[in-house]
């Protein structure tokens, strides 16, 4: 019987983790697909739109968790394909803030209205409490690393 520590478990976990990204980006694409976008763009429209508070790209990068630079990239081609606009920050004079156009925005509510049937689909053998502890366990490794 092979009995594993705390920290094999973790790693485990942190693995698990590393799949389920991949898989979620794979699902992320194939529901993006009918508008012309890619999951991580649908990140960056998920960032903006969920924001209390207008963001600059450095700013996104960190609600991703991606670099300013990967970002940035991002929000240049979207920009071009018209989908996110920039405009000034009164706090910042080359930080521009970051937001959706009327397009992009109607795009998001299409896809959130996908991405809840799609949630509730898969998460229907799963019980609401292992859910609960499933967020609250990664929020907690989350914080732990984002010092």
């Amino acid at each position: 019987m092979n009995v594993k520590n705390k920290n094999e478990i973790f790693t485990e976990v942190v693995l698990e983790i590393f799949k389920v990204g991949g898989l979620l980006n794979i699902e992320g694409d194939k529901m993006t697909n009918e508008f012309g976008l890619t999951a991580s763009r649908w990140k960056i429209l998920g960032a903006i739109e969920l924001s209390d508070t207008p963001l600059t790209i450095s700013e996104i990068g960190r609600v991703m968790g991606q670099s300013r630079q990967a970002v940035q990239r991002l929000v240049d081609l979207m920009t071009k394909d018209k989908l996110l606009q920039q405009v000034e920050n009164p706090n910042h004079k080359r930080a521009k803030f970051v937001q959706l156009t009327p397009q992009a925005k109607n795009i998001y509510l299409q896809l959130d209205k996908k991405q809840i049937q799609w949630a509730e689909g898969l998460s229907m053998d799963i019980k609401k409490s292992d859910l609960e502890t499933t967020r609250e366990v990664l929020k907690k490794i989350s914080d732990l690393i984002d010092v």
